[in-house]
């Protein structure tokens, strides 16, 4: 059994002493949760509208504290980035009074790829990091209720910049986790086995490199968090593919590859020395088992923190493969604009509405191309059903359709339970078939366990022809498939989206959608890929999702111009239907 050094001790009761407090305060967000979630939500957004009452947006909106819900919505419409760009274009310029109110202090932009070419910024501000810590404090002391054996092991967690650029008004823009990082104290900083100065290293590959070795040197580490469950596992599958590599690493250590300035780069530094000790337990670990797994690298890991929903729940079973017995825990749904839901339980993807910090409004998902839609408050929701979810923060989204389409699965207490399915611009229809990102991950992971046959990465698209249909972009793992074996696995993923969508099945069937094409893909293109939607849109790694469902027939030259392939190897990517 591995030792408690005494300092993890001496850390673990003061850290009790703030779960104490922090769990209070849980119980009093369940209780809200359990008795009365209309009157915690309009409590919420009387809160909101006094901190932003006095900007040039709420009075030009006939907005303030004391309006009651059906008031706020005949004073707004719904509304999406585009309708606030003017407005935060004045803050990034340095106009904070466009949008905040004086007591509402901008501390940056979250940046976020938008339905446009260019960048979101969402504002940042001193009351909406405080919710945003608030939801990850709730989520944080159920996992130590869940996991008592976390009181005395670190966390790996990774994150990027909030300074990858400086806006106009001298804001810095970049990734809230970055920010978060940045601002820990001593007690909570020393729970983390990567320094926030990780955060601030360019080079995607060197970044990884780093966490890895980091991590490997730390035979403590309790929990791996990051939002994208593919970042978790290009970090397990780097110790599958080259364990000598990272025993190089920590042995002779990559303090000379540190590029980052001042005390955060000097502390990396300091952490990134050679380590001789472990890089011969790690030779001997290798010797012993032939590969270096997470397992044996870190004995006491006891959970995986990251996203399971939509489209992530099609990396699970390759982390489950290489984490055997250990818990996979959704930390919830959150994007830059807010954190939406606290789930309760591990293993599970649907969570609470995290009642108290946002105002929440739905629309039912039939209703997300109607005019004037149904808009129902969270009380309201019905189980089983789906809908689009609107966000009003402190941050000045108001009645926001963040385009996030979760199901409620039940209740507790008066509060919904919802869990993300797919964002509402990944449904592709045409010719009238609607079909949803949700389905195409489901589809593809039975057709997996059907055939024997597993995907790294996969997209479906539409294209157009004398008869329009879908292709499947695959990378598949280990060797390239036979073309017999992609045509079974063509049929059994076609014999699952119909299953899953009556009207892709009676589009089919009655010849207005072809036959389903699969096509393998090199691992390359989709590293480009990646690599270009993130320059576009300015966001990180940890952020980036790769998206299994693109609504657009030009996908192909999507490639062709973000890629680097060939006219020729464009042409190559047609394939024929399974018979």
């Amino acid at each position: 059994m591995t030792t408690v050094p005494i300092a993890y001790q001496i850390r673990a009761c003061l850290g009790d002493v703030l779960r104490t407090k922090l769990r209070q305060g849980r119980s009093e967000f369940l209780a809200a949760a359990r008795h009365d979630c209309r009157g915690t939500q309009q409590a919420v957004l009387n809160r909101l509208l006094a901190l932003n009452e006095q900007s040039d947006f709420s009075r030009q909106h006939g907005l303030r504290a004391g309006l009651s819900v059906r008031e706020y919505q005949s004073r707004v419409p719904v509304i999406d980035y585009e309708y606030l760009r003017p407005w935060i274009d004045r803050v990034r310029e340095g106009d904070h009074g466009a949008l905040l109110g004086p007591q509402n202090r901008l501390l940056m932009f979250a940046m976020t790829s938008g339905t446009t070419a260019q960048s979101k910024y969402i504002p940042v501000t001193s009351q909406f990091l405080s919710d945003y810590r608030t939801g990850w404090q709730r989520w944080g002391v159920r996992m130590y209720d869940l996991f008592p054996q976390l009181r005395n092991l670190n966390l790996v967690q990774m994150t990027s910049s909030h300074r990858k650029s400086v806006s106009a008004g001298g804001i810095p823009c970049g990734n809230i986790s970055g920010l978060v990082a940045s601002m820990q104290g001593p007690l909570v900083r020393s729970l983390y086995t990567i320094p926030a100065g990780v955060a601030e290293v360019e080079q995607s590959e060197l970044k990884m490199r780093m966490v890895l070795t980091l991590a490997a040197t730390d035979p403590h580490v309790g929990v791996l968090i990051t939002a994208n469950p593919s970042t978790v596992l290009q970090l397990l599958e780097s110790l599958q593919d080259d364990p000598e590599r990272l025993i190089r690493d920590v042995r002779d250590g990559l303090e000379r590859e540190v590029g980052v300035a001042g005390a955060a780069g000097r502390r990396l530094r300091r952490r990134l020395r050679p380590n001789r000790t472990r890089a011969r337990q790690l030779e001997r670990l290798l010797s012993a088992a032939g590969s270096l797994r997470a397992r044996e690298l870190w004995p006491q890991l006891c959970a995986l923190a990251v996203w399971t929903g939509g489209s992530a729940g099609a990396y699970l079973q390759r982390l489950r493969e290489l984490c055997d017995g250990i818990a996979v825990c959704d930390h919830g749904l959150h994007a830059s604009e807010g954190r939406m839901t606290v789930p309760l339980e591990a293993n599970c993807s649907s969570g609470l509405l995290e009642l108290s910090t946002h105002f929440f409004e739905f629309i039912p998902q039939r209703d997300a191309d109607s005019a004037s839609p149904q808009v129902l408050t969270a009380e309201q929701l019905v189980e089983g059903e789906e809908y689009l979810v609107l966000l009003t923060t402190s941050s000045g989204l108001v009645r926001y359709n963040i385009r996030d389409v979760v199901r409620c699965t039940g209740h507790y207490g008066d509060t919904p339970l919802l869990e993300f399915l797919h964002k509402g611009a990944h449904i592709s229809s045409i010719t009238g078939e609607k079909l949803a990102e949700s389905q195409v991950v489901q589809a593809v992971q039975v057709a997996e366990s059907e055939v024997g046959l597993q995907t790294a990465q996969f997209t479906l698209t539409p294209e157009w022809g004398d008869t329009p249909g879908y292709t499947l972009y695959v990378e598949t793992r280990g060797v390239v498939q036979s073309p017999a074996e992609i045509h079974r696995f063509s049929d059994a993923v076609e014999r699952n989206l119909c299953a899953s969508n009556e009207e892709y099945r009676e589009k089919l069937g009655s010849g207005r959608l072809r036959r389903l094409r699969v096509q393998q893909l090199p691992p390359t293109a989709w590293r480009q890929l990646r690599a270009s939607r993130l320059q576009r849109s300015g966001g990180s790694e940890e952020q980036y999702k790769h998206p299994c469902l693109v609504p657009d027939p030009d996908f192909q030259k999507v490639f062709l111009k973000f890629c680097g392939l060939t006219p020729s190897q464009a042409e190559a990517l047609q394939s024929e239907p399974a018979a």
